[in-house]
């Protein structure tokens, strides 16, 4: 992003403490004003141990379900134990993300290691994808080549996936915050609804003896998944994307910033996500024939953390001097 600033304002969730440090200098001409607020939340669940004891009941399932779904020439088991082994690589991938997210900065990756929770989510969006294209394929083909379902052991197999999963969701309840976190939760509990619907096919399919019922209880299971699953993926690419995250009103931060004290402009506004549970932005604010003030810079970067959830601001601070325009003041300009 064009002239943004060194700026080590950080949100550091390990302290139990809250308080702002707001400092400015002048850098040869280009009069850049930081503002560093740095924001000391109460330390975000560890959910170490909810990853853990989820993976390991999902993993053992998994070993369970596709076994019992061969056995029983059920396409609607194994297409549930498909997606429940998407959900352990998922689970995997979002808890190595949660591990990597809390490594220091180093020199040469000034922001740590936050956005390995981003690729996390996207990682786990594409294993969905795959698992639906999959399921969708194989309910197809059955339909064309139908095949007897053991309908006692797919329902009491399922049964048990009922409990495995929503047990599973219910480690992640609280956090909604982080949408690695939200994923494992909602991904969880949509399995715990698929393993009732099918409980419901094989019941329907023992009564009636109509097969085509197991093949689109599968076609059902992937359209569950793609929608449970498409918002965080959305919400991913656009992370990916440094896209304003959401939740986050451009316009109302544009107008707090503008509303600041011998503020005349805001312009090259910036507001990405840093992480899946930390934000940051930079601008530029015209304040002519002002000084610095450390107390502006404090309370804006206060401000903006706890009205709009933004941990990481940089303020550029300029007098508007018509003989030296700043460049990345057109709109369209990034």
């Amino acid at each position: 992003m064009a002239t943004r600033q060194p700026s080590p304002d950080h949100a550091h969730t390990d302290h139990d403490h809250d308080h702002d440090h707001g400092h400015s200098h002048h850098d040869h001409g280009l009069s850049p004003g930081h503002s560093h607020g740095h924001g000391h939340h109460h330390a975000p669940k560890d959910f170490g141990k909810a990853f853990a004891i989820g993976t390991a009941l999902n993993a053992g399932f998994v070993v369970v379900e596709i076994g019992y779904g061969l056995a029983s020439h059920s396409l609607a088991l194994i297409a549930d134990g498909l997606h429940n082994l998407s959900d352990v690589g998922g689970l995997l991938i979002a808890w190595w993300a949660m591990l990597l997210t809390r490594r220091k900065p180093t020199r040469s990756r000034t922001y740590g290691y936050r956005r390995a929770s981003i690729l996390a989510a996207l990682g786990n969006a594409a294993f969905l994808l795959i698992a639906v294209g999959a399921i969708a394929y194989e309910a197809l083909m059955r339909f064309w080549v139908p095949a007897p379902v053991a309908t006692t052991t797919v329902m009491v197999v399922s049964a048990i996936g009922i409990l495995v999963n929503g047990g599973t969701a219910l480690l992640f309840m609280g956090g909604a915050h982080d949408i690695n976190i939200r994923g494992a939760f909602l991904h969880m509990a949509a399995d715990a609804g698929v393993s009732l619907g099918v409980v419901v096919s094989a019941f329907l399919v023992g009564v009636t003896g109509w097969l085509w019922i197991d093949p689109a209880v599968g076609l059902a299971i992937s359209a569950v998944i793609l929608f449970s699953s498409w918002d965080l993926g959305r919400q991913a690419v656009n992370m990916a994307m440094d896209a304003i995250p959401q939740g986050v009103d451009r316009g109302k931060v544009e107008r707090y910033l503008g509303g600041l004290p011998g503020v005349s402009e805001v312009h090259d506004v910036h507001i990405w996500a840093m992480s899946t549970t930390e934000n940051a932005m930079t601008a530029h604010l015209v304040r002519p024939g002002a000084g610095l003030d450390d107390g502006l810079l404090a309370t804006a970067a206060s401000q903006l953390r706890e009205r709009f959830g933004i941990q990481h601001v940089t303020l550029q601070i300029e007098s508007g001097d018509p003989a030296h325009p700043c460049p990345f003041a057109p709109e369209d300009v990034i």
